[in-house]
């Protein structure tokens, strides 16, 4: 009998663990949703500063993950994830001790800094300790965990919300120092003839980090790598549109109901549940190229035939192309930085790719409502689709990589 999940029995116990610590931090993530209502409901913020929150949030995200993507192939992508998810659940038991709205927007701007170096850090150890055939179904349950999680902290956080919004720092705080000690004691519960390899492991990548490419060789002068940054930040800013213009198009413009809008989350997420590992493990020997052509154009398609969708069937039918187009480009998107990168740099260029999704935060929403409301919906729409498709032919013109072999001695970076 044909079992399209047959391909996760192969998967390291990398793989797991950090499926398991995604899933125990995520089912958390309570505060990031809720943080401008807790601004302007608990601190009496106004709203057009209340704002600034998530956009110092961005900033923070795009500012810390080179940095973190280096850190990973110095002292490894385990190590960094363990202090990210510590840093950030000491910095959210803090923040509501806060009033002043300065010292929150200050604080904010930190646990983004600690909290989204654990992207590239996990990024990294999916695609280190991976086969090049293996990298996309990891990836793929990786994201599986984190909207398995999504799904429950803010639902949950929506309850704790009408009991107390400080309360939602500290649970999301605790879950965060939770994951933090499910990955040290699933590091440590691996074979012990590992932990060896681990000493050894960490030596030898970091001297070939340091060895690997001078000044000349940065990420930022690998034009190939740029090229695909490029279209992967026009892609992630279409993407972003989920949680920019669309809820205003759609509420606004169409004067559907919020609960309409929340709903097509739910589509979103049941299928990429369902269907997101299947896809990438029946896809696994696609090439980069085709693969991320195919997603990148039904994100542009998805999100451009939104400016045609008027009622709900169709509207849902848009969220569907894109949710297909979503489960394709990112994972591919992270297996094709993978094979990219040089030798023992596979961090650094993690965290560039990490940047970008950062960068489409701080500017996508913005550019979108602001297009909205200047142009109306046909060009704001119009405009997305170019963008998608703009980001697909750059993707059409990058020549394929060689994949890169399991990187042993990055698998083994993962202190206990």
């Amino acid at each position: 009998m044909f079992n399209p999940w047959r391909g996760l029995r192969g998967l390291p116990s990398d793989v797991w663990i950090i499926f398991a610590t995604s899933l125990v931090n995520r089912a958390g993530m309570m505060a990031l949703p809720f943080l401008v209502l807790y601004l302007t409901k608990y601190q009496h913020v106004p709203a057009s500063l209340a704002g600034l929150a998530i956009s110092a949030y961005g900033i923070g995200g795009m500012i810390t993950a080179p940095f973190a993507g280096r850190l990973c192939d110095r002292i490894g992508p385990f190590a960094v994830m363990r202090g990210s998810l510590t840093l950030t659940g000491l910095l959210l038991i803090v923040i509501p001790l806060a009033h002043a709205f300065p010292l929150i927007l200050a604080l904010t701007f930190c646990w983004a800094v600690v909290a989204d170096a654990a992207r590239p850090a996990t990024m990294s150890a999916l695609t280190s300790t991976t086969s090049p055939e293996q990298r996309k179904a990891a990836i793929a349950v990786n994201r599986l965990a984190v909207n398995l999680g999504m799904s429950i902290g803010p639902a949950v956080g929506g309850l704790l919300a009408t009991i107390s919004f400080p309360l939602l720092f500290v649970v999301d705080g605790l879950t965060s120092l939770a994951a933090a000690a499910v990955l040290t004691i699933l590091l440590r519960s691996r074979d012990r003839a590992a932990s060896s390899v681990v000493r050894v492991g960490r030596t030898e990548t970091v001297a070939n980090s340091r060895t690997s490419g001078g000044p000349s060789h940065v990420v930022w002068r690998d034009r190939r790598a740029v090229s695909f940054y490029f279209a992967m930040l026009l892609t992630g800013m279409v993407f972003m549109q989920n949680q920019g213009a669309m809820p205003l198009y759609i509420v606004r413009d169409l004067h559907y109901r919020e609960s309409f809008y929340g709903l097509l989350f739910v589509v979103n997420t049941l299928l990429i549940v369902a269907l997101e590992v299947p896809l990438n493990i029946a896809m696994a020997h696609w090439s980069h190229r085709r693969a991320l052509m195919l997603g990148m154009l039904l994100t542009a398609i998805g999100f451009g035939a939104m400016g045609l969708a008027h009622s709900v069937g169709a509207i849902a039918a848009t969220v569907v192309i894109w949710t297909f187009g979503e489960m394709i480009s990112f994972p591919v998107g992270t297996a094709y930085v993978a094979d990219i990168a040089p030798p023992g740099r596979n961090g650094e260029y993690m965290g560039a790719f990490s940047s970008t999704f950062s960068m489409s935060m701080v500017v996508g929403p913005w550019a979108g409502v602001a297009a909205l409301d200047r142009f109306g919906p046909s060009l704001m729409w119009s405009g997305v689709f170019v963008s998608g498709l703009v980001a697909t032919v750059v993707v059409a013109l990058l020549h394929e990589p060689a994949p890169h072999p399991v990187d042993a001695r990055a698998a083994a970076q993962s202190p206990s």
